[in-house]
């Protein structure tokens, strides 16, 4: 044998000895722990219950996500702002946290398939003759100052050259707002809307249909370069559509038709 062979050999050998380098899904399986970085501010999605315990669509979807993992959850409660440093830091493994799959932030973390979607609907009061987002033509109408479905509204308002817009502070102005009678209809995210009419606290009030807004599909998210783990993701959200149980923690915590998860015409 020649000696190039034989080193060529010598380092055939060691590439096959050499273990394969572990990745963050082996990481998170072997440690026996699933870090979730969740919003707990932001009702029916994440929040706390009465005994301080996390609860909420998100939470859930965590706890779902570690079963299916063999480990135990861990919710890493997480402001807005923190969902992508405490994944940066290593707080967490993954977000879990309806952040929306923008371009800009896929600069920094890996996204999976959207898991949910925030549709903007129409909330009426029931007296108001208000049956769609056309029939607020003329009527007075409110949302949350600020917010874009506030600033959207507000510019529909103008293009009819109809009707009339008034800005409220909280999301609970609002829909007192729209119990009472002060305002005939508002328009605000699908889970705000179906939490509120749930309650029981504004009486008189239903979701009468969908806007023409766009859709805000929200992701999971991890490191960038987690090949691995953002395929496990990507199956994980597959398997809780077809399994059902996307339905069900929608209809626990939000109530009404889940949203579709794809975008029509780019892929089903």
């Amino acid at each position: 044998m020649t000696t190039k062979a034989l080193t060529l050999g010598l380092l055939a050998a060691v590439a096959l000895w050499s273990p394969a380098e572990a990745d963050k899904l082996d990481d998170i399986i072997g440690s026996g722990t699933l870090r979730c970085a969740v919003v707990l501010d932001f009702p029916p999605m994440g929040s706390r219950d009465a005994q301080n315990n996390p609860v909420g669509f998100d939470v859930d979807y965590c706890n779902d996500l570690a079963k299916a993992l063999g480990v135990t959850a861990e919710i890493v409660e997480t402001p807005f702002p923190e969902r992508i440093p405490a994944l940066m830091s290593g707080r967490v493994d993954v977000g879990v946290a309806s952040t929306s799959d923008t371009l800009e932030r896929a600069k920094t973390v890996g996204f999976s398939v959207p898991y949910f979607a925030f549709e903007i609907v129409v909330t009426a009061n029931e007296k108001s003759g208000v049956t769609s987002y056309d029939t607020m033509k003329g009527k007075t109408v409110g949302a949350t100052a600020g917010t874009y479905e506030a600033i959207a509204l507000e510019t529909q308002v103008k293009e009819w050259g109809a009707g009339e817009f008034r800005p409220y502070q909280t999301q609970a102005d609002v829909f007192l707002a729209l119990s009472q009678g002060q305002i005939d209809a508002t328009v605000s995210t699908s889970t705000v809307a179906q939490a509120n009419v749930k309650t029981g606290n504004f009486p008189g009030i239903k979701v009468v249909g969908p806007t023409p807004f766009d859709i805000d599909y929200v992701s999971l998210f991890t490191s960038r370069d987690e090949y691995g783990l953002i395929n496990y993701l990507n199956l994980f959200v597959n398997h809780q559509v077809r399994s059902g149980r996307y339905k069900e923690l929608f209809e626990k915590w939000v109530g009404g038709e889940a949203p579709n998860l794809t975008a029509p015409g780019v892929y089903r």
